[in-house]
């Protein structure tokens, strides 16, 4: 799983002229979906999220939760964050998880930041939607989650030296 986190002071999303989901001051989660994700634990990232200090304190510092700001989250679903432009001039989505995985896995994830007590909103998962945000900082974060069997690995976002 690949999360794009973003500090907004607001974010909401779209689907055709229908405003869909919308947040005040919180997170807005980019995430992608790999096939291999079925094996991640959903409530340990869930609570890792909500208690992720990235809102600063009264000193300017990031020292303040999700939780402790009394944000909110505004999940994404977005398979594109899987796109290798490695080769060629169009990306490739080969490793990005397809629909059938993909769309419970997101549900999954939603419902473990619910069952956080986090308030959760959502695009529409499949839709082509417009995403519009205030970048708070900007303060924007790139989590690489990986099964636990594959803790340790080097997962690269970009090529190698050697082109792979």
């Amino acid at each position: 799983m690949r999360i794009v986190l973003q500090r907004v002071a607001r974010a909401s999303v779209r689907v055709d002229a229908e405003e869909v989901g919308a947040i005040a001051r919180g997170l807005l989660l980019l995430v992608g979906i790999a096939p291999t994700d079925g094996r991640l634990d959903l409530a340990s990232i869930a609570r890792k999220l909500g208690d992720l200090r990235v809102f600063e304190d009264e000193n300017g510092k990031m020292n303040r939760s999700l939780r402790d700001a009394g944000g909110e989250i505004l999940a994404v679903s977005q398979f594109t964050l899987y796109g290798d432009v490695r080769h060629g001039r169009r990306p490739s989505f080969t490793e990005a998880a397809g629909p059938d995985t993909a769309g419970p896995l997101f549900d999954a994830l939603v419902a473990s930041l619910r069952a956080e007590g986090l308030r959760v909103q959502t695009g529409r998962f499949g839709a082509k939607m417009a995403v519009d945000l205030v970048n708070d900082g900007p303060v924007t974060l790139v989590w690489e989650v990986v099964p636990p069997e594959e803790a340790g690995k080097d997962r690269k976002l970009a090529p190698s030296e050697d082109g792979e």
